[in-house]
């Protein structure tokens, strides 16, 4: 679980006129806190502090601490939305959790080992199909990322969802069979192609020039 800390205050006006001063006037995100056995509470932080927040990865998967009014709650971030091209937060949902609630969230996928793999010291390239993955776990056991060791995955070797080595009391959101094993990460040769026609390239350049050479020379 993340130990990241947002501060938060309750707000009397809601809508879109009220939401609008908070954000131009105080430079405050307006949001909603909802879930649990409580009703929906109109809530607004500091934008600042949000932005910074929102430079780490783990407020995007991992369950975080609201301080609402001095009071400290364990949250999730449901929505986020932000200005179509202005560097503003415009809104934010969050969510209510206890340890035993059962969530389904994105986590991304953190790859170690790459320069030492196997296949990497054997000239292949390394090619992710999966930075993050979809799984399903109580609060408690959320983690803020996974580690995929790569350093035994040899030349066209390929790991699949299901190689994943999962914390415990962790699965992945959706049941694997044959046709659903999606890659994760691999490893395959490189391509000589652009090699050989940088070779060719410069092979080509030498008769031209003679060529070249000669024509001025008959001149």
């Amino acid at each position: 679980m993340s130990t990241m800390i947002l501060e938060a205050e309750t707000r009397a006006d809601k809508g879109k006129g009220a939401s609008r001063r908070l954000r131009r006037l105080e430079n405050k995100v307006p949001a909603v806190l909802y879930g649990g056995d409580k009703e929906p509470e109109a809530i607004h932080l500091l934008h600042n502090k949000v932005v910074k927040a929102l430079e780490t990865e783990s407020i995007y998967s991992s369950v975080f601490d609201l301080k609402l009014d001095g009071k400290v709650q364990r949250v999730i971030l449901k929505d986020l939305q932000r200005h179509p091209y202005k560097p503003i937060v415009m809104h934010m949902d969050l969510q209510r959790v206890s340890d035993k609630d059962i969530l389904i969230k994105m986590i991304p996928l953190h790859f170690i080992n790459e320069q030492d793999a196997k296949g990497v010291k054997a000239g292949g390239m390394i090619n992710h199909s999966m930075m993050q993955v979809e799984v399903k776990c109580q609060a408690k056991d959320l983690p803020e990322f996974i580690e995929v060791d790569v350093k035994n995955l040899g030349l066209n070797d390929v790991l699949h969802l299901s190689d994943l080595k999962l914390p415990k009391g962790v699965e992945l959101a959706h049941e694997i069979d044959a046709e659903h094993d999606h890659p994760v990460v691999s490893i395959h040769a490189q391509k000589a192609g652009a090699t050989e026609e940088t070779a060719g390239e410069s092979v080509s350049e030498t008769p031209d020039s003679g060529a070249a050479a000669s024509a001025e020379n008959e001149e």
